[in-house]
């Protein structure tokens, strides 16, 4: 006697396979429709017999498609075990999915995650906020969040964020990354690198400052203090040579340290709390220590103010530009002669208005004239927008040309007077 159990099993061999994974494909997509039309394209001789079997219609050996409606398949089966069509697929498994229920279950889980969003105040105001809304939904970004059960809660703490962020007096004292989540979540980790809500308020920051989403430690610490939220304060520091400034503290540190023509590193927490005016009309800015080891050197409390970035500028080089520039000072900033220095310069020139020091094509070109043991210039042509014959000569020379190099006209442009000391 033919059991249940032994009509499922069988519907599990492999000449059925194709027949019902055609099946299980049109019911998911529809929601479990009859009323569609399957087929099997040039079915073997085992799989002809079983749709044969199946549903009691002859069909030729070497037919090029059998096809069959999902209703005859459903009726089929039930008599031949009591179930339906997709009681039967559920029985084979997996599960049978139905994607049009589920697509409306998101979408109402979406619309119902992102209700606070929209009723801020920031959706009526913000440009930025609107867009960062929109790339959450269209990138996958919230099914995402979805599917880790995050998305009520995070997208609305989110938004709380931003909005104290937005409220906060301009004149308030910068804030320190554990305070402002204490503030609005009342948890000192929850905005911590790496999870969701200090990944979605990431994202809504670099939309508003119209730059790309950070991917470096140093990126995040800018991209934070740009709106006076304070990441590390001890860990980012500039290096700087022959740079009084007025005020307690740091500016009494400072002055010391060009009366004797001393390099000295301020850091960011130095920065923020010990305010500094600076009066230089003109600092000099270079990318690496040793220009600066070598004004220091040989130059001593001579050599005129100068900035050292160490490469990509810190937060703490960023903040002291805004200090030199809210004092009246100009930079004039040089760096290597490759990608990353082209791309470093462009960020000091547009952000800070900061203007070039010996970074012509003929400085470049003079630079190679030093000598031919130059190292080959690696990654993608950058433009240099302030001297566009400069990338043009760096991508026909394919030679980098580092700062080092061409030290001796730097060094002679920070001869100057000795620093006053006041």
């Amino acid at each position: 006697m033919t059991t249940h159990l032994d009509a499922v099993a069988r519907y599990r061999g492999a000449e059925y396979r194709r027949l019902f994974a055609a099946a299980r494909r049109s019911l998911e997509r529809t929601g479990w429709d009859l009323s569609g039309t399957i087929g099997v394209t040039n079915p073997d001789e085992a799989e002809r017999n079983g749709i044969i079997g199946i549903t009691g219609r002859y069909h030729r050996a070497g037919i090029k498609r059998i096809e069959i409606t999902l209703s005859e398949l459903d009726a089929a089966v039930h008599t031949a075990t009591g179930l339906s069509l997709t009681e039967l697929l559920e029985q084979i498994g997996p599960k049978l999915a139905n994607r049009p229920a589920e697509a409306a279950k998101d979408a109402t889980s979406r619309e119902e995650a992102l209700r606070p969003a929209y009723q801020s105040s920031l959706y009526q105001t913000a440009d930025w906020y609107r867009t960062w809304l929109n790339e959450l939904s269209r990138d996958g970004t919230l099914t995402k969040l979805l599917a880790q059960r995050e998305t009520m809660h995070i997208v609305a703490q989110a938004t709380r964020v931003l909005e104290f962020m937005e409220n906060r007096p301009k004149s308030s004292a910068p804030i320190t990354l554990p305070a402002l989540a204490a503030a609005v979540t009342h948890n000192t980790k929850a905005l911590n690198h790496g999870i969701s809500l200090s990944t979605l308020v990431i994202r809504a920051l670099a939309t508003r400052a119209g730059i790309p989403k950070p991917t470096t430690a140093e990126e995040r610490r800018d991209l934070w203090d740009r709106f006076d939220v304070i990441l590390d304060d001890l860990a980012s520091r500039v290096l700087v040579l022959n740079l009084p400034a007025d005020g307690t503290g740091l500016g009494e540190w400072l002055t010391g340290a060009a009366r004797f023509g001393t390099p000295f590193y301020v850091t960011l927490h130095q920065i923020i709390n010990h305010p500094i005016t600076i009066a230089a009309p003109v600092v000099y800015v270079c990318e690496n220590p040793a220009v600066l080891r070598r004004a220091a050197g040989e130059l001593g409390p001579k050599a005129l103010p100068l900035v050292c970035t160490e490469g990509r500028p810190s937060t703490a080089f960023h903040r002291l530009a805004r200090t030199i520039a809210a004092g009246g000072g100009e930079l004039r900033y040089h760096g290597d002669f490759d990608w990353p220095g082209i791309a470093i310069a462009t960020n000091v020139f547009e952000r800070h208005e900061a203007r070039p020091w010996r970074m012509s094509a003929a400085d470049y070109l003079g630079g190679l004239a030093t000598g031919d043991d130059h190292v080959k210039l690696v990654g993608r042509q950058i433009p240099s927008p302030w001297d566009p014959r400069l990338s043009q000569a760096m991508c026909e020379h394919s030679k980098a040309v580092y700062e080092e190099a061409v030290a001796d006209p730097l060094l002679a442009d920070l001869q100057g007077p000795a620093i006053c000391t006041r």
